[in-house]
């Protein structure tokens, strides 16, 4: 069975910095600032991140988990390989948009848009955040803010066909954007700036459509 690539989904995370920085930096900027006068940040910052992984982890769980249904069909359709190659042009669609070639995969977080906006009134009820269990809790919500980048590894999760691989190709994900949105002091806005340099997006877009290229080729070839 053809596998999707662990090392690909975490770099796409990685360096889709400046959309997570553009995306969600704004967030943590002000959930930073609500916190009480001199309450240090980075217990708060550490809950809030690894919450929002824990939600990736749990979609990744029940994409994965949907996605193993496919091998009911199997004798009938090859659901599998259709799933790995959409994983595949996703990640092909990613980079390209990572690179600044193309806004195709923004279509993606409109379906996502309608949950927010039942899940945005639960999280304005949790602020101010005044302990690091309301920081978990407003963490595990901003995991399901609408984001083409996390729909994409989702597709991947679902293409993986097992509730751990799942989770597992989320938590690669995740891990690969917590850099970009733990250091977001000064760090964050050398690393943004570094990473808004046209030569740095189209290589890193470029390698992340790499990946999918690869996935695309190898569904071909498992085809002859």
């Amino acid at each position: 069975m053809l596998e999707v690539s662990f090392l690909s989904l975490f770099l796409a995370g990685l360096l889709g910095g400046v959309h997570c920085i553009g995306m969600c930096g704004g967030l943590v900027s002000a959930l930073s600032l609500q916190l009480p006068p001199g309450r240090a940040r980075w217990p708060f910052l550490l809950a809030y991140n690894l919450a929002r992984l824990s939600s990736y982890a749990l979609a990744g769980m029940l994409a994965g988990l949907a996605g193993s249904a496919s091998g009911l069909f199997q004798h009938l359709l090859p659901v599998s390989l259709v799933l790995y190659l959409l994983a595949s042009l996703l990640l092909i669609g990613l980079g390209l948009y990572l690179a600044g070639l193309s806004n195709a995969i923004s279509w993606l977080e409109r379906p996502g848009k309608r949950l927010w906006r039942h899940l945005n009134p639960v999280l304005t009820k949790l602020l101010p955040v005044r302990s690091l269990g309301q920081a978990w809790l407003v963490g595990m919500l901003w995991g399901w803010l609408p984001c083409g980048l996390v729909y994409t590894a989702l597709v991947s999760a679902l293409a993986s066909g097992a509730p751990l691989k799942g989770a597992g190709i989320m938590l690669c994900f995740g891990a690969g954007t917590l850099p970009n949105l733990l250091a977001m002091g000064v760090t964050a806005q050398k690393l943004s700036t570094f990473t808004r340099k046209p030569l740095v997006r189209k290589i890193a877009g470029l390698t992340v459509a790499g990946f999918g290229f690869v996935g695309v080729a190898r569904v071909v070839l498992a085809g002859i």
